[in-house]
């Protein structure tokens, strides 16, 4: 890697392997937000890597600090050991080595196709311009754009415009691409354009960051799944674990697009009728058949006021509380009771009356109990 900077702070090797990147303790403040909290995390060469989660949650900006297209309020950044938060880092050498493509395309709208992917290579690089020439027509006809070489950007359809700056950044044969949501800007019909030449270069070994809120692409083209929720890496894991088996509760609701209805501190003077007239008001916001708004209503009473209450006052000590959980996705409704206290499934038996009743109305049932805690959920 060329210096970024004389004197600059490196870290020794820590032995066969070490990490491309190593992000410690970022932060990022504004005035009126914190997008970035304490994001720890190491990113080893060849990892493709989609960063995903609800709007607002730092996403972006992770990619921007990498960058340094915004300085982090805190932490420290390494590429390949050389400390890139270091005020004495050069910058264009860093943004050299990491590629990033944006939303918005970021293309020269005075200057041809070509002439933009020429310019970083001849500045930059110093390539003669008819090395930088053949470097982009050879990479215009990789992605299908060969015949724009001489056209104007806003000739070129979105989806176009976005390849274009795909190669723009490949040419600068960068070690690592950030992508900051590289469909968001598009029609949906130009969206699989761009995607498929993503999935080129992760097929080459292209080490990548990916901002996107293509959930299909994300799970197939990637090694490896950060979700991001209040400013921190909240779950990273494989793909398989974050789509299909997540560990946390935000991930989860995220993954299923689930609409949820909270209640906790569920006790003996617990306002019943008004919490069945929020389930009616759950489910026709959410547009629940009738049949389905009243499945959940009898789950609630029986479960709830015959069977919990009952249960956990006698031990002493009444903690419980409910997530009713809603998934368009599958139509699926799942009523899930936490309470402590000793294990306790709610049916003595499947002849228990309850038992029959919500059997009647609904998909299955499931107890676990764990740390203390029961789990018991109804799927509608």
């Amino acid at each position: 890697m060329a210096d970024m900077h004389n004197n600059q702070k490196v870290y020794p090797e820590a032995g066969v392997e070490t990490s491309m990147i190593s992000i410690r303790h970022l932060c990022k403040e504004y005035p009126n937000v914190i997008p970035l909290r304490d994001v720890s995390v190491e990113i080893k060469r060849g990892e493709v890597i989609s960063i995903i989660g609800p709007s607002g949650t730092g996403k972006s900006t992770l990619l921007r600090c990498m960058n340094l297209l915004e300085k982090p309020t805190k932490g420290e950044i390494t590429v390949d050991g050389v400390v890139t938060t270091d005020k004495k880092c050069k910058v264009n050498l860093v943004r050299q080595k990491m590629g990033m493509v944006f939303q918005s395309f970021n293309l020269f709208a005075h200057k041809t196709i070509i002439e933009n992917i020429m310019m970083g290579q001849i500045d930059l690089l110093g390539r003669s311009r008819q090395e930088a020439y053949d470097k982009g027509m050879e990479l215009l006809r990789t992605i299908g754009l060969a015949d724009k070489a001489l056209a104007y950007p806003d000739e070129l359809s979105g989806g176009q415009k976005q390849r274009a700056a795909i190669a723009r950044t490949v040419a600068m044969e960068p070690e690592i691409i950030l992508f900051d949501e590289p469909t968001s800007a598009l029609d949906p019909t130009m969206v699989g354009e761009v995607l498929s030449v993503i999935r080129r270069l992760a097929s080459q070994g292209m080490t990548m960051m990916i901002v996107t809120h293509e959930m299909k692409f994300a799970k197939d083209v990637s090694t490896r799944i950060f979700y991001m929720d209040q400013g921190e890496i909240y779950e990273d894991g494989t793909p398989e674990q974050i789509f299909e088996h997540p560990k946390r509760e935000r991930t989860r609701i995220f993954i299923r697009q689930l609409k949820v209805l909270h209640v906790d501190k569920i006790s003996c003077d617990f306002d019943f009728p008004a919490f069945i007239t929020q389930l009616e008001e759950f489910g026709r916001k959410q547009q629940l058949s009738q049949k389905q708004i009243y499945a959940m209503q009898l789950a609630a009473e029986e479960v709830l006021m015959m069977k919990l209450l009952p249960a956990t006052e006698k031990e002493g000590r009444v903690d419980i509380s409910l997530d009713v959980e809603y998934s368009e996705r599958e139509n699926l409704v799942q009523m899930r009771f936490s309470y402590s206290g000793s294990s306790f499934y709610p049916f003595g038996s499947e002849e228990d009356l309850s038992c029959r009743m919500i059997k009647g109305v609904s998909k299955g049932m499931e107890h676990k109990f764990e740390d203390g805690v029961n789990h018991f959920v109804i799927s509608i």
